[in-house]
């Protein structure tokens, strides 16, 4: 595997980038850390009018940032033991559209979680990363412990088109996992769901199903099973209906995101 990690040296950023590794070691794959930032700059420096000593400063400013990223990297370097197969690299523009760009070059992208706290110039949407760059991402919750041994994963399951997109990109994660747990909640496509365990029989996933009432909203449902019995991922298919829709009435992705305590696998 080929897996590119957002790193800018927040806390969640570290644990995505611990779980890649961890990923890695156990695939013989290859991990590239990419700070990718937009600028703090709030005018152009290249205007005239602009004096010397204020350019220089800007400029200052944000190599102060880049160095400490970069120092940050440098010590966790040799925690990851991953020695020529872990790269870093420092890209600057728009954090989104420049990390869904990147994405299209590698097997999926693994960021860590959104918080509060967060610069805007090194902000990550994962969701919007999903839908423009038509590869996986993985979101790993800060404080994450890769080490942690897990039982099975979690795939949330409703017959439509994303989740199938999202079983597709996850399925050599879950085929090294072994077991899988297939959630429903309520209805979902009519077409038979022993079609679907019996696909992941052929690919040697061991796959339960856990069905759960029409009457349990979907995302306290998955959440409440994912703290219950901590699979090792939740593979979850994002934003069936428009991003727009989405966004301004909530949503099963937006609500899960929020309170996750394990790696989720967003595919769009």
């Amino acid at each position: 595997m080929n897996l590119l990690v957002a790193f800018n040296g927040s806390d969640a950023s570290v644990a995505a980038l611990r779980y890649a590794a961890s990923l890695a070691k156990a695939r013989g794959a290859c991990v590239t850390a990419i700070f990718a930032h937009a600028s703090h700059e709030v005018i152009d420096r290249s205007s005239r009018w602009i004096p010397d000593e204020a350019r220089a400063l800007l400029q200052a400013a944000n190599q102060e940032i880049v160095a400490e990223v970069t120092r940050k990297f440098d010590e966790l370097r040799p925690q990851l033991d991953l020695g020529d197969a872990l790269e870093f690299r420092n890209e600057t523009g728009r954090v989104d559209a420049l990390l869904a760009e990147a994405a299209r070059y590698f097997d999926m992208l693994i960021v860590g979680a959104r918080t509060e706290s967060d610069d805007s110039t090194v902000v990550i949407h994962p969701d919007r990363i999903a839908l423009l760059s038509g590869r996986p991402v993985i979101v790993v919750p800060s404080g994450y412990d890769a080490g942690a041994t897990h039982s099975h994963a979690a795939l949330a399951w409703d017959g439509g088109r994303a989740a199938a997109r999202a079983l597709s990109d996850s399925l050599r994660l879950l085929e090294a996992e072994g077991h899988v747990s297939v959630l429903t909640v309520g209805r979902r496509h009519s077409w038979p769901l022993a079609d679907l365990l019996s696909h992941l029989d052929r690919h040697g996933i061991l796959a339960t199903h856990e069905n759960f009432p029409e009457t349990h909203p979907v995302a306290q449902t998955l959440l409440a099973y994912c703290d219950r019995h901590d699979p090792s991922l939740l593979v979850l298919g994002a934003y069936e209906h428009s991003k727009f829709r989405e966004d301004l009435l909530g949503g099963v992705t937006a609500e899960v995101m929020k309170k996750i305590k394990i790696p989720v696998l967003l595919s769009h």
